[in-house]
């Protein structure tokens, strides 16, 4: 009896374990499954994150207590005190011509004509065909089109008198000699001019054309203007002259009390002891909306949290971060958690589902519903100010986030932990301190995708050049974007904004810290020439 007991036990212990065996292999199918689909829709699919909002199920109940202020969310922000009741209205539909073409061309009106074209008939054919009279000129028709005139190259000789004293020259043994004043180039014995320099470093840091291209242009023009050239132009003018102006902003970023921080990978072919596809990195540091905008990009060779610590030296305040553990443990910094990575998780989590399973009710959708909950009412608050802001926030958004956090305490004792939507509530639940620190100012943003804009031109610039050749090319197109970047947040024209900078800097003293105020992008003293559309 006993051996049959035991065989029994042993039987039983065999199939728990197959058991746990094959549930462990049915979750890891699902995993990979879901992995299988999330790489599909990235490969093929549409990026957007954007869905087609579900107001209520079939039996016409609200999926989530917040779908309100997601159903609301393309509504004008009208106090519900305010509101009158609906008036009955006659519907009348009718059929006219969108004047898209009018507004898209305003433009085009709204600046005077560079070159005036006129057409008219010939003298010996203005003659009535009817009667023979002479035609006399009854109206015009005007039209305006948009002539584009290819890129100029020219070359310039720059010539500098020298005088002297003919009386001293025949009477002295020393002769007094007087040049006229001269500015000084913004590279000495080089051919570069401030425009040229500007030109070049536009093309590739805001149009993300590589040298090379560049290279290829300048030939087709008959200016064999080689690569090593315009790359000895960019690091020594962004080494020379705009690093100090670089200085001058980090400075004042520092100042600051709300910023944004991200960073995205480089790749740099000579790096002392690292091979070269080694990945580097390019972080990125911009203020908030507490004034003018500063764009700053520092290149550094690894992730280290020793980086923004060492860049944010001196700062104290709001910093809006994604979840990469790097930042934390800065000294008197509060970080700012992302609510557009949360999103994008459970976004992520929907679409590793299967097709049939998303059309239901699901758990991904409802912590879909949450955020996009928190997004509407970022949304009604467009334009308020900070006070407005924080008020609102803790009146709706709060209690979003508390119904929020209950629901994600739940979730997470039912999903598996490495499922998608597991990954999201984990995600969620571990940044928790730092989502919901948004609400205790008004001066703070949902989330860091003012960082995320601001890194896109490097991003895309990337695609195009692919890597930086040397840690100093690394660092001088660090500085470039830097400047680039600030100017077109603050209005200007970037081309023209670095043809001014390389026209003064080599004439001014750069430890002259009022000299360099006179250059920041939003100086008043800036010529209007720069401003953008001037």
């Amino acid at each position: 009896m006993s051996n049959t007991n035991g065989t029994v036990t042993i039987q039983q212990q065999e199939y728990e374990a197959l058991r746990q065996q094959n549930e462990q292999l049915r979750q890891q199918v699902a995993y990979l499954e879901e992995q299988v689909r999330l790489l599909r829709h990235r490969l093929f699919g549409a990026s957007s994150e954007r869905r087609t909002k579900v107001s209520s199920d079939a039996d016409g109940v609200q999926l989530s207590l917040f779908n309100e202020a997601e159903v609301e969310v393309d509504s004008s922000p009208v106090d519900a005190s305010e509101e009158e009741p609906e008036a009955e209205t006659e519907v009348i539909t009718y059929e006219r011509k969108k004047p898209q073409a009018k507004a898209r061309e305003a433009w085009l009106w709204a600046r005077p004509a560079d070159e005036v074209v006129e057409y008219r008939l010939p003298e010996d054919e203005q003659v009535c065909p009817k009667c023979a009279g002479k035609l006399h000129e009854m109206s015009r028709e005007v039209s305006r089109r948009v002539k584009i005139i290819p890129a100029q190259m020219r070359t310039v000789e720059y010539v500098r008198y020298v005088y002297a004293c003919r009386h001293c020259e025949a009477h002295d043994t020393e002769t007094p000699v007087l040049r006229a004043p001269m500015p000084k180039p913004v590279q000495a014995k080089s051919m570069a001019t401030p425009e040229a320099v500007a030109y070049v470093m536009t093309k590739k840091f805001v149009e993300g054309m590589p040298l090379y291209r560049q290279e290829q242009q300048f030939a087709r023009h008959g200016y064999p203007l080689s690569r090593q050239t315009l790359a000895n132009w960019v690091v020594h003018a962004a080494e020379t002259w705009l690093r100090p102006l670089y200085e001058r902003l980090h400075r004042e970023l520092l100042r600051r009390r709300y910023l944004h921080a991200d960073e995205t990978t480089l790749q740099v072919l000579h790096e002392d002891g690292r091979p070269a596809q080694t990945q580097s990195y390019m972080w990125l540091y911009r203020s908030g909306q507490d004034g003018p905008p500063i764009v700053l990009y520092d290149y550094q060779e690894t992730r280290g949290a020793e980086h923004p610590k060492r860049f944010l030296e001196g700062f104290r305040g709001y910093l809006h971060v994604d979840g990469y553990v790097g930042y934390e443990g800065m000294p008197d910094v509060e970080l700012v958690g992302c609510w557009a990575h949360a999103r994008r998780k459970f976004d992520e989590a929907l679409k590793a589902l299967p097709v049939k399973e998303r059309k239901g009710k699901t758990a991904a959708e409802e912590g879909l519903s949450y955020c996009n909950a928190l997004y509407a009412v970022e949304k009604k608050l467009k334009g308020a100010s900070p006070e407005e802001r924080a008020r609102v926030r803790m009146e709706q958004s709060q209690p979003i986030l508390d119904a929020f956090l209950a629901w994600l305490e739940t979730q997470e004792r039912q999903v598996l932990p490495k499922s998608a939507l597991g990954q999201a509530v984990s995600y969620c639940l571990k940044q928790w301190t730092k989502l919901a620190r948004y609400v205790e100012d008004g001066h703070l943003e949902i989330d860091n995708n003012r960082s995320e804009r601001s890194l896109k031109p490097f991003v895309i610039g990337r695609k195009n050049w692919l890597f930086a050749n040397t840690p100093r090319g690394a660092r001088a197109s660090a500085t470039a974007y830097s400047i680039v970047e600030t100017a077109k947040e603050n209005g200007l024209n970037p081309m023209a904004y670095l043809t001014y900078l390389f026209e003064q800097l080599p004439n001014v003293d750069l430890q002259d810290e009022l000299a360099l105020e006179a250059l920041l992008p939003w100086s008043k003293t800036l010529p209007a020439g720069v401003r953008r559309g001037k």
